[in-house]
């Protein structure tokens, strides 16, 4: 039972968002240290073995095969390898790119939501939201400045990323009515630790010590945990309010970014993400004013 919407409430579920946020960005940036000396198909391996694990353990005594119970196992199958695809594409990125100027890019997934969702949900996109896509993707070309002699060939891997991204939120959407989500968050962790498990052998690499093994553990840890908080906090308030939170990603990986590897981003980058981000909040307000269920645009595409 969804608990009665108050401040208190609507406290807790921000809360739970940027928890949910800070533990995500972190797992990027535990990811980007991990591909200067292992496989990202390793560590794309670990982030789902360990979510697996994870999920398996804390659930699986209490609910059994009910974790398992769909009513659309195909399109459990689809979202979950759309998830992992998405995964590899941004670990092998962020392994040549800074981590804001990645982050930056993804957030053209909401605006590929909207367009999206013409074709495939049947929604009826109004005029506003058009322009707001349209300035959206302005913000993009300004971040990615194609022809400029700057563009590096991983923004390709994003851009892609984020096609792959748009489809699994949409697909997210869909399940979001019939089954739960705790089964559709287990079935990510359970599809990617299996297809991952097939992947790896041939990329394998023995972890030189046991702070990579601790990592690559925590990895899955984090992105389990992030996810399940994420889970919680649209039980206490409503999306409209949480997901603009999902832009706490940039600051976090920004921070992160110059800590650890001394990066920053240019000022191209920023004020493109700024246009980003504008847009992205004023699709998510005008699907609030009609009364749409918004995407959960918060980001827990890895």
């Amino acid at each position: 039972m969804k608990p009665a919407v108050t401040g208190q409430n609507q406290l807790a579920g921000i809360v739970l968002a940027l928890f949910a946020m800070f533990l995500l960005s972190l797992m990027d940036l535990q990811a980007k240290y991990l591909s200067q000396s292992l496989p990202v198909m390793q560590i794309s391996w670990a982030r789902y073995f360990f979510h697996f694990a994870f999920m398996a353990v804390i659930f699986w005594p209490k609910r059994g095969r009910s974790l398992l119970r769909t009513s659309r196992p195909a399109l459990q199958w689809f979202r979950s390898l759309i998830l992992v695809l998405c995964t590899v594409a941004f670990f092998t990125a962020i392994q040549y790119m800074p981590l804001a100027d990645a982050v930056a890019i993804s957030f053209i997934s909401p605006l590929l939501v909207t367009a999206l969702s013409v074709p495939l949900l049947g929604e009826v996109v109004g005029r506003r939201r058009w322009t707001a896509v349209a300035i959206g993707f302005v913000g993009a070309i300004i971040i990615v400045r194609p022809g400029l002699g700057v563009m590096h060939w991983a923004v390709w891997i994003l851009l892609l990323m984020a096609l792959g991204f748009a489809l699994y939120q949409i697909t997210t959407r869909m399940l979001s009515t019939t089954d739960d989500p705790i089964t559709t968050l287990f079935f990510s962790g359970l599809v990617g630790a299996g297809a991952m498990t097939l992947v790896v052998p041939f990329f394998w690499r023995n972890p030189v010590s046991l702070e990579q093994w601790l990592m690559l553990a925590a990895l899955g840890l984090m992105g389990a945990i992030g996810h399940y908080a994420l889970i919680q906090s649209f039980k206490f308030a409503p999306v409209a309010v949480l997901a603009p939170l999902s832009y706490t990603a940039l600051l976090w990986n920004t921070w992160f970014g110059y800590l650890v590897f001394d990066d920053l981003p240019d000022r191209w980058t920023v004020g493109g993400a700024a246009i980003l981000i504008a847009t992205g909040i004023y699709i998510i307000y005008r699907e609030g004013v009609r009364g749409k269920p918004t995407v959960q645009t918060v980001k827990h595409a890895k």
